[in-house]
């Protein structure tokens, strides 16, 4: 390894190899813990014997990214979708390889970050961590809404929402739960205070403009008014995130390390890096890139995957898109619970949904305001209730402190009723707007033949 890293000058700092130390290890957050369970040792052997020093670095370069995450096996699906979409063939496949490839992808921007965060510092690297953690949900968010699929937007983020804290959360609960049912199951909650507000305050934004219709003779003569206190909303939930962001990195950041003091005394050396800095930048963008362009096929098909598997838009964008989306970010979660290491497992998955809530949905409202697309925070009474009732359960389960498998249970349970409405509702799909569409389940017409 000495040998590769004299080789390597873009690995060095001072002569010495770029390492991670006690500091900055401290200092990741427990989405880059949670990611960096799925990673894989490459073994440079081979590579190294290259004798062109450039051929070697280009060769460690695709060997770290592509092959140094257990998550290889789905990368191929990458430019499986690109093929199949220019090849004509069926939408539904575009549309599911175009999930599977963005799981790794999803799994790789997190990697690449954290290599970055190397030669930037901890807070530096936390930043890009927070506002890179929820990439893929936002790229897809935002294509939708250049295509005007508002309903897509909305369906998708909340999703995403209940997905952490009843899905993964609950997973991770009952996993660990299972798995140390001898051992009294610890965690901080202080860290689950902070995000429980956070949601909260969400939930009020999300609230309002729902109720404020009702609050009139007319729907009709809210509709503005309502779009206007969402866009005032948002501007608010954006300023309290930046403020959350500083909570985290600077002046509360004990309460948010992701701290593995086991894993540091056993391994008892630096972590290293093992990418240069201005490649994990061309990485990076190179990443951004193909996200951008598997968004923009999910959006494209998800109607035909629709009607072609006889599934709801709602189901697809609620429940398929954030399970396949950040399965990489919720497998970590869970393995760290089985490791009796809930705090991980607990930012992971707070920490996703308070960056969906908080950030990635007023931001979209901003973004759709600067295109001149009308999308408020009315994401209407069933998704706002299913939304509001996982915040409710999981701010009450997460109250004392402990934890054990019987609440993880029940999460898992809640997110499967939920799925369950979902997936008997049958609603016509409007692209433009939301807000006036209204459930109507599946089985009326069974029980009205």
């Amino acid at each position: 390894m000495a040998a590769s890293h004299q080789q390597e000058p873009w690995l060095l700092e001072n002569g010495n190899p770029k390492v991670l130390t006690r500091e900055m290890r401290h200092g990741r957050t427990a989405h880059s813990k949670s990611s960096n369970s799925l990673r894989k040792k490459s073994d440079r052997t081979l590579v190294s014997k290259v004798p062109c020093a450039t051929l070697r670095n280009v060769l460690l370069n695709l060997q770290e990214v592509l092959l140094g995450t257990k998550l290889s096996i789905l990368i191929p699906a990458i430019p499986a979708a690109i093929v199949a979409e220019y090849c004509g063939f069926g939408r539904p496949w575009v549309f599911l390889l175009s999930l599977l490839g963005l799981t790794p992808l999803a799994e790789r921007v997190s990697f690449i970050t954290e290599q970055v965060a190397f030669y930037t510092g901890p807070t530096v690297g936390g930043l890009l961590n927070a506002t890179c953690g929820n990439a893929t949900e936002l790229i897809i968010a935002i294509f939708a809404l250049s295509s005007n699929k508002i309903a897509v937007v909305k369906f998708s983020l909340l999703g995403s929402i209940l997905s952490n804290l009843l899905l993964v959360l609950g997973t991770s609960l009952l996993c660990g739960g299972i798995a140390n049912v001898g051992v009294e199951q610890k965690y901080d909650r202080r860290q689950g205070d902070v995000n429980s507000l956070m949601l909260l305050l969400a939930l009020l934004c999300y609230l309002l403009p729902m109720l404020f219709k009702y609050s009139a003779a007319s729907a009709a003569l809210t509709v503005d008014p309502s779009l206007y206190l969402s866009r005032a909303s948002s501007i608010v939930m954006l300023i309290a995130y930046a403020v959350y962001i500083i909570f985290q990195l600077w002046t509360h950041r004990r309460l948010f390390e992701a701290e593995d003091e086991d894993e540091d005394d056993n391994n008892g050396s630096d972590e290293e890096a093992v990418i240069g800095l201005w490649s994990g930048i061309a990485w990076l963008i190179g990443m951004t890139v193909f996200i951008a362009l598997l968004s923009e096929y999910v959006v494209e098909t998800i109607e035909d995957a629709s009607d072609s598997w006889g599934l709801s838009v709602s189901f697809l964008s609620i429940i398929l898109l954030p399970i396949v989306g950040n399965a990489a970010e919720h497998a970590g979660a869970i393995i760290f619970a089985f490791k009796n290491k809930l705090d991980i497992s607990l930012g992971v998955a707070l920490g996703s949904a308070t960056q969906i809530a908080m950030f990635v949905v007023p931001l979209c409202v901003i973004v759709a305001w600067i295109m001149g697309i009308k999308m408020d925070l009315n994401f209407n009474i069933l998704e706002t209730g299913s939304v509001a009732l996982a915040i409710i359960v999981t701010s009450f389960t997460l109250q004392d402190g402990t934890s054990h498998y019987m609440k993880g249970l029940i999460l898992l349970l809640c997110y499967i009723i939920i799925g369950a409405c979902f997936f008997v509702q049958r609603t016509p799909f409007n692209q433009g707007d939301v807000t006036n569409v209204m459930p109507k389940p599946a089985i009326n017409a069974v029980l009205s033949a």
